[in-house]
Parts: C-alpha cells; sequence; structure tokens
C-alpha cells in the first residue's frame, strides 16, 4: 500500500505532462538544461551594455555593431541565418541623432524669481532629437498639447504659443482602456506632440518625463529637453496654480488649463541628427528535425536596441538587453541540445523599439516565415529583475501555456502567473503587440517580485540593476517550454 501511494505523484506527472519524453530523452535534456549559467547571461548584458556600443541606439555605429556580434554569437552556436539571402541582418531605415552633451537648462532671472541652473541627469534629461542650439522663452503650460475637434478638446485654445517654449505632458488625458481610448490615440503619439507645438508657433518644449527617449521627432530648429515633476512645479510658482492640481484636474474633466506662467527658461543642445540611416533586426533559426512539423515555426523576440547616450551612457540593461541575452541563452540551449525541436524556432532581436516599433514592423511587413505556419510568438521585454514570472495572454491560448508551466512546475518552482489576452485601445508599446495586431498568437514573458530598483530609461540602467538567477531561470524556461511546444505532435496548435 506505502509503494502505490508514492508512486501516485510520479503517475500523475506522467498522465497530465504535456509532452513525455523518454528517460533517455529526458537525461539529455536536464543535461542541456544545466549548461545554461547566470555567468554566461551576465557576462553577455555586461558586453551589451559596454561603452563599446554606446547604449545600442538604432541606427548608430554602436547599434550595428552590438547587431552584429548577436549574429556572430547565433553563428557560434549553430544557429543559421535566418534570412532567405543566407543572412542575420534584416535592415530597415532609421534616422537617428547624436546627443554631444547634456546641454543646459537655465531659469532666466525675473522680477520674482532669481536665476537658476538645472542640473543633468537629477533635474533635466536632454531631448534626443533635440535640433542643436539655444533657444529661450516665456514658459506657456500647454497640458497634453492636443488639438482634437472631434473630441471637443484643444489645449491651445485662446493661447498663443508664437515665439514661446511651451511645458507639456505626455500621453492623453483619458485613461480608461476602452473604445473611447482609440479615438485618443492618435493623439498620444511623441512625434505629433511635437510637430503640433511647431506648427503652433513653439520653439522649443520642455516634456514633463524624466525618461531619455528617441521615440520623437527632429525638427529644424526645435530644441526641447525633458523635465520632472520637480522643475514642473517650480515653473507653476507664483502662477496662482499648482501643477499637480492643474493636471489632476485635466485628467478628472476633460477640460484644458492652459496658461502663460511668470517664468523665462533657456534651453541649449549640442546634436547632430542623422536622417539617412538605417538599422536592422537580427534573425535566425533552428530548423525543425520533424519532416512534417518543421513546417510551423514558433518565434522568440526580444529588442535589442536602447536609447543611447543622451549626455551620457545610458546601457540598457534591463530594458532589454536582459531580454536579448535571455533569448540567446536558449538559442545556444536548443541548437546544443541533445532533443531537437520537431518545429523551427526562429530567433529575432529587434531594432528600433525604443524610436517607435520599426524593427518589429518590418518582420510583420517582410515576414520570414509565412504567418499562417506560425504557431506563436513570444516577446520578451525586461525580463530581468524579479522572482518569478508572467506570461501574459497565457490563458487565451492554454495550448501554449500549459509547455511553460509544466517546464516551472518541474525544473525552476518559480512564483508563475498567467492572463487572458485583452483588446488595447492605446498606442501599441512593445514589439509583440505589433505581432498581435497582425494577428498572430502573441505572448510576453515578464518577471514578477521585482527586488532591485527599475531605473527604465536611465543612466542607471546597468549591470547592477538586474538579478542574474531569475534570467537564468528565464532562458531554462524558454528552453524548456519552446521544446516542449514544439515537440507537441498534437494538431491544433497553429
Amino acid at each position: 500500500m506505502r509503494t502505490k501511494i508514492f508512486l501516485l505523484p510520479f503517475l500523475f506527472i506522467w498522465l497530465f505532462t504535456p509532452n513525455v519524453f523518454s528517460q533517455d530523452q529526458e537525461k539529455a535534456i536536464r543535461n542541456t538544461f544545466h549548461t545554461i549559467s547566470s555567468n554566461d547571461l551576465l557576462h553577455d548584458a555586461a558586453v551589451l551594455t559596454s561603452p563599446k556600443y554606446g547604449g545600442r541606439l538604432s541606427g548608430s555605429p554602436g547599434y550595428l555593431l552590438a547587431a552584429q556580434w548577436v549574429a556572430d554569437e547565433l553563428k557560434k552556436a549553430g544557429v543559421k541565418p535566418g534570412l532567405s539571402d543566407g543572412t542575420y541582418l534584416q535592415y530597415f531605415p532609421n534616422a537617428y541623432s547624436v546627443v554631444h552633451s547634456p546641454g543646459s537648462l537655465t531659469l532666466l532671472p525675473g522680477k520674482k524669481n532669481p536665476r537658476k541652473e538645472y542640473h543633468f541627469p537629477d533635474d533635466f534629461f536632454p531631448g534626443s532629437n533635440s535640433a542643436s542650439g539655444t533657444v529661450s522663452g516665456e514658459v506657456v503650460y500647454v497640458g497634453y498639447g492636443i488639438s482634437a475637434p472631434e473630441l471637443g478638446y484643444d489645449d491651445y485654445r485662446n493661447i498663443d504659443v508664437k515665439g514661446k517654449i511651451v511645458l507639456m505632458e505626455t500621453g492623453v488625458p483619458y485613461g480608461t482602456n476602452d473604445s473611447i481610448q482609440q479615438k485618443w490615440e492618435p493623439y498620444s503619439y511623441h512625434r505629433y506632440k511635437f510637430s503640433h507645438a511647431r506648427e503652433k508657433g513653439a520653439v522649443g518644449l520642455l516634456y514633463v518625463s524624466m525618461i531619455a527617449n528617441p521615440n520623437t521627432s527632429y525638427l529644424k530648429g526645435f530644441v526641447y529637453a525633458h523635465v520632472g515633476d520637480s522643475v514642473a512645479e517650480a515653473l507653476f510658482e507664483g502662477s496662482g496654480h499648482k501643477y499637480a492640481e492643474t493636471k489632476a484636474a485635466i485628467t478628472k474633466i476633460l477640460q484644458p488649463n492652459s496658461f502663460v506662467l511668470d517664468r523665462k527658461i533657456r534651453i541649449s543642445a549640442s546634436t547632430t541628427y542623422y536622417a539617412d540611416s538605417r538599422s536592422c533586426n537580427v534573425i535566425g533559426v533552428i530548423e525543425g528535425s520533424d519532416p512534417v512539423l518543421k513546417e510551423e515555426a514558433i518565434i522568440l523576440g526580444a529588442h535589442l536596441d536602447a536609447v543611447g547616450s543622451p549626455g551620457c551612457l545610458f546601457p540598457g540593461a534591463l530594458d532589454n538587453a536582459s531580454g536579448s541575452v535571455d533569448i540567446l541563452a536558449a538559442a545556444r540551449a536548443l541548437a546544443a541540445s541533445g532533443v531537437k525541436p520537431g518545429r523551427t524556432i526562429i530567433f529575432a532581436f529587434f531594432g528600433g523599439e525604443e524610436c517607435g516599433l520599426y524593427g518589429s514592423r518590418k518582420m510583420v511587413e517582410s515576414p520570414v516565415w509565412p504567418k499562417e505556419k506560425v504557431v506563436c510568438m513570444i516577446n520578451l521585454d525586461m525580463v530581468g529583475n524579479g522572482t518569478g514570472f508572467q506570461l501574459a495572454n497565457g490563458k487565451t491560448f492554454p495550448e501554449i501555456l500549459r509547455y511553460f508551466e509544466d517546464a516551472n512546475n518541474r525544473y525552476l518552482h518559480r512564483d508563475f502567473g498567467s492572463s487572458l489576452a485583452r483588446v488595447s485601445y492605446s498606442r501599441p508599446r512593445t514589439d509583440g503587440a505589433i505581432f498581435d495586431k497582425a494577428g498572430y498568437k502573441t505572448l510576453h514573458l515578464y518577471t514578477s517580485g521585482t527586488v532591485k530598483t527599475v531605473y527604465y530609461h536611465h543612466p542607471l540602467d546597468n549591470v547592477e540593476a538586474l538579478t542574474p538567477e531569475i534570467m537564468e531561470d528565464a532562458a531554462k524556461l524558454l528552453y524548456l517550454g519552446v521544446l516542449g511546444l514544439a515537440n507537441e505532435k498534437k494538431a491544433g496548435l497553429k
């Protein structure tokens, strides 16, 4: 009787494991599993975040060097080129700007205030696509910088910004994810906001967002910088308004409240704009070993680019060297595995994500595999700081989710959650969203239980911000989950 009770858990695992390998295969899988090392992952992250690659700004020479490094690593691992011409690099146009110095931001003396110099990186970040030069002017608060007549909303109504510097919020004032949000979506893009401010006659802009961001417009003669809430609050002093209350009221009643601030600012920037440059995705492939299943493919993707060096090096470790090296480690393991994947595995390292999802759009528009033959796309972004995993959209695709749940339950024992897919009415902000909108089954792998401070688009997003142990387990989860999914012979996965 005791023997039967002892065997029951193993019988349960055998009955409910999605894909049962033989004992010899299980041994081969475990042997490869144990070759995935946090030391190797941290080493690769240190390489990608080194000054040699200049923060991996898409389109820049530093990014192209980093892309070639990834392609070389795939080749060493035995992962074949993913393009039909026998190469790894899929190119697309990608303008970019070099920021030569932090520039400066100065509050000019007035009747009610002394002169004040603001400091990088505590008070401001230089604009990643700012024009080079110096502009000075009176500051005008223009809320979200939106003119949407069909929504009955106009931040520029009855306000003159010609020759002035606008203080502007990011995003839109409407926050509910519903069909109304979809009407606001065209006005949420940074490029719209910048171009519209210029059309209204503004000579410069202070964007209330301490996030380095190359997903903005280069406009000749238009100088801008990013500032934090503390600078915005200081500019509001003496205006009869309080910054936080003003912003909250706009979003609460969806009514603009733009006005001239009794402050003058000078913004200086030193940049060079490269309009005709290009960037690339890095794409590798492991061909399936099954004569039938190999016609189907699983795509693993992560963006390789970061935000460059706007004033200093922004290493881009968590965002997104972490996701890139997780996939690279999984690619090495799948290529070396004693058990080969039956389906084809495609590894995509996207460029241009930070500039506007250029790389994922390119891959969707110029697919390397027929869409109808893609089982799923799994996107990784910022998977390098935490204690557990979340596979978003997994509950919508249980036929895919179960392989990753099984891998975690049997081998990793991390907290593991999943969610149903839901429609997003706001602008897409991840590469996975581009695949989702194109009709691919798309899942997103994240970490949960953050254990270190997250420095988003910040100079401190370096390897010290990473949790190597969760990166190792992320790569192991991909290896095991993808291998199980790739060898499932049941129909209905497409």
